[in-house]
């Protein structure tokens, strides 16, 4: 049990600002790609629209 402790420990000090930054620039991201895809939902978007 120390042995999980003190790993978990290390893997929390191990992460710095930074991947904490890209997370959140992926979690962005990964929000407003669904939210692009909700607004074409039902939108014919075949090539004959452009």
């Amino acid at each position: 049990m120390t042995a999980i402790a003190r790993a978990l420990s290390r893997v929390v000090g191990a992460v710095n600002d930074i991947d904490v930054l890209k997370q959140l620039v992926l979690f962005c991201a990964a929000g407003l790609f669904v939210a692009l895809l909700m607004l074409t939902y039902g939108l014919d978007l075949s090539p004959g629209l452009f």
